[in-house]
């Protein structure tokens, strides 16, 4: 087994690789039709690979997967965020999926215990993320963990037409390099 990974029943956890890239944007069009958003992925393997797996050793996102008989049955993708009240870094997880088939095996827990694991080994200060609102499952696993509902904050989005309207504002005589 590789270093890095975490045992769990017949499969393991362990940080994403190269060749994972197809599975893992394959989980990510299972988890968009869950969420109820089939046509919403954009993303491609080659995007995958420059945010994963960049040819300058930079990445900007990383994943984590749950494997089992050789088989990615669950990922976690995620990037390192900074906190300014805490002074440290943080973790937020992007995308949490495993397989309907494998829900209640422990993947999901084990997938978040390697990301906490993270966070301690790295003295990183949070680890956050997003529910949707409608989740019940997933909001009533969390609640089973531990984890606390942020109500009082409000995740703003900008993107598209309204992103490129933004940045056409900007004047480049007020950017310092």
């Amino acid at each position: 087994m590789e270093s890095g990974a975490e045992e769990l029943r017949s499969g393991y956890i362990r940080p994403a690789e190269a060749k994972d890239v197809p599975a893992i944007l394959g989980l990510v069009h299972q988890l968009a039709v869950y969420e109820k958003e089939p046509d919403a992925v954009e993303a491609t393997e080659a995007d995958f690979r420059m945010a994963l797996f960049p040819s300058d050793g930079s990445p900007t996102a990383f994943a984590h997967v749950a494997e089992i008989d050789g088989e990615i049955v669950g990922i976690a993708i995620w990037y390192v965020t900074f906190s300014t009240w805490v002074g440290r870094g943080g973790i937020w997880l992007e995308d949490l999926f495993v397989l309907p088939e494998h829900r209640g095996s422990g993947l999901g827990k084990a997938l978040l215990a390697t990301l906490a694991a993270v966070c301690a080994e790295r003295g990183y200060g949070r680890l956050e993320w997003s529910v949707l609102r409608w989740n019940k499952p997933s909001i009533g696993f969390y609640d089973s963990i531990g984890a606390q509902p942020l109500d009082e904050w409000l995740t703003y989005r900008l993107e598209g037409p309204d992103l490129g309207a933004l940045a056409e504002d900007c004047d480049p005589t007020t950017l310092t390099s």
